[in-house]
């Protein structure tokens, strides 16, 4: 395959032996014995130049595509040079710098002296990527864009309460009960205000009309610890309030059995820093090690 590539950018056998160090029968003979194995040719031999069939012509862009991508798997042996530098720049929720980022950053910045990790927090996905943003991590829906977006997991939202207000004030048994609650949401228009349900098929909003509202899903959490009311939040999230028993989950048989899905996205595929490389990595790693849910 290189050696047709070869063929075609230089245009000959002979140009392309020259730049590359081989005999011109050595690239005639692999170029067709590659023709060989595709039963088609490749090439029109003229007696000074090479011109692409049509069929060759096809095959030039699944060529060039394969050796971008065994280019792209080979730069993976610099995700782990021995010394990144420079400044990570990172967008993302602040629930999620602060679950599921800053348990692990500080071993992270010990095995790489040389980096810094800057972390700006927001509750919907931004693109300042033009602005030096090296990574965006943010759920939902994102928009059409020219980015880059891995999937790196999914969150489902539960709704929950603490053990104490729910022995005072009892447990919902269908999402209509809410009403009859004490229920807190963020205080900027959002879906996550929006809380669905589905049972038997069915699906359902419940119009929740909050005693306060706040800004930071944080707050939410630590109102529902302290048993001020019922909450919906991320598994990302309150994970280990759930499985710790400090939260307990509520409406289980109306949970919508679709996720929000988890992106992180960087500007572009090529000439990735292995500083974003490195992260990318490491919160893999440790998603795959420390899964959220339930």
């Amino acid at each position: 395959m290189l050696a047709f590539l070869w063929a075609t950018e230089h245009g000959s056998f002979s140009a392309a032996a020259r730049a590359n160090d081989l005999t011109p029968s050595a690239v005639s003979k692999l170029v067709t014995r590659l023709e060989d194995r595709l039963a088609v040719r490749l090439f029109q031999r003229g007696a000074r130049n090479l011109t692409l069939t049509e069929e060759g012509t096809v095959y030039l862009r699944s060529a060039r595509a394969v050796m971008d991508a065994m280019a792209e798997a080979d730069s993976l042996a610099e995700v782990f040079p021995a010394q990144l530098s420079g400044t990570l720049r990172i967008h993302t929720m602040a629930t999620f710098a602060k679950h599921q980022i800053i348990p692990w950053l500080p071993a992270f910045l010990a095995a790489n002296p040389g980096l810094s990790v800057r972390i700006e927090v927001g509750a919907q996905y931004v693109d300042q990527f033009d602005q030096g943003l090296d990574i965006a991590i943010h759920s939902g829906v994102l928009p059409d864009s020219s980015r880059v977006a891995r999937r790196i997991g999914e969150a489902h939202w539960i709704t929950c309460a603490a053990p104490a207000y729910l022995a005072q004030r009892g447990c919902p048994q269908q999402p209509a009960d809410l009403l009859l609650h004490d229920c807190y949401h963020f205080a900027f228009e959002s879906p996550w205000n929006t809380w669905g349900y589905q049972h038997l098929g069915e699906t359902s909003r419940v119009p929740v009309q909050p005693r306060s509202t706040f800004t930071q899903g944080d707050l939410l959490r630590s109102i529902a610890l302290n048993g001020g009311g019922i909450v919906r939040l991320a598994d990302f999230h309150i994970g280990d309030d759930l499985k710790a028993g400090r939260l307990v989950p509520l409406l289980e048989d109306y949970r919508p059995g679709i996720a929000q899905p988890i992106y992180l996205v960087y500007p572009n595929r090529k000439n990735l820093s292995p500083r974003i490389k490195a992260f990318i990595h490491a919160i893999e790693q440790r998603i795959a090690e420390h899964p959220w849910g339930l």
